[in-house]
């Protein structure tokens, strides 16, 4: 959300009893996200898909984008971005809210956990984009450990990591996030 949304809630949650307080998502891309994602590849595995994360505004909206080349040459297979989390989830979180558009491919979402110590290691949900933005619910019973020694689902006080994956196919990635949230 931009200042000058951010402006008018502040504006409507301030004009009486009979306002609605709307809380903040998590994330909304519009002050210093470079501070908090980062980009990675598979190329610090020896993988060759490139790609590279933007922080774009449109109108009103801001947010992140991933483009790219995924390929699975040389045992590689993905780009992302992601946040480590400063402090952990309340653990009544119930899953994981985007907000988010695309060029129609499957992408996912990979959360990271204590548990989690090795770099193959994480929890992966799967989701589809179209061109128009699009509000995707994810429950912790969508995630799917990477390995079975990992328990079946990611508790969300232990949540340690969030990153959007363009993953384990050869494709074109362009995924545009603009929220971020956790319900």
């Amino acid at each position: 959300m931009n200042t000058w949304k951010r402006v008018l809630a502040s504006l409507l949650i301030l004009g009486g009893a009979g306002a609605v307080h709307a809380e903040e998502p998590f994330e909304t891309f519009d002050v210093d996200p470079t501070k908090r994602w980062e980009y990675v590849a598979d190329t610090v595995m020896g993988g060759v898909s490139s790609g590279a994360l933007s922080f774009e505004s449109e109108d009103l909206d801001s947010y992140a984008r991933l483009a790219g080349t995924v390929s699975t040459a040389n045992n590689g297979g993905f780009i992302q971005f992601r946040h480590l989390l400063a402090t952990p989830l309340s653990k009544g979180a119930e899953g994981l809210r985007l907000r988010v558009r695309g060029n129609g491919e499957v992408y996912f979402v990979h959360v990271r956990t204590k548990g989690t110590r090795l770099p193959w290691h994480y929890y992966q949900a799967q989701f589809e984009t179209t061109a128009n933005w699009t509000e995707i619910r994810l429950p912790w019973s969508a995630f799917k450990p990477s390995a079975s020694l990992l328990r079946d689902t990611p508790a969300a006080g232990k949540i340690k990591s969030v990153g959007v994956v363009a993953y384990g196919r050869d494709h074109s990635a362009k995924i545009d996030v603009s929220e971020v949230d956790f319900f």
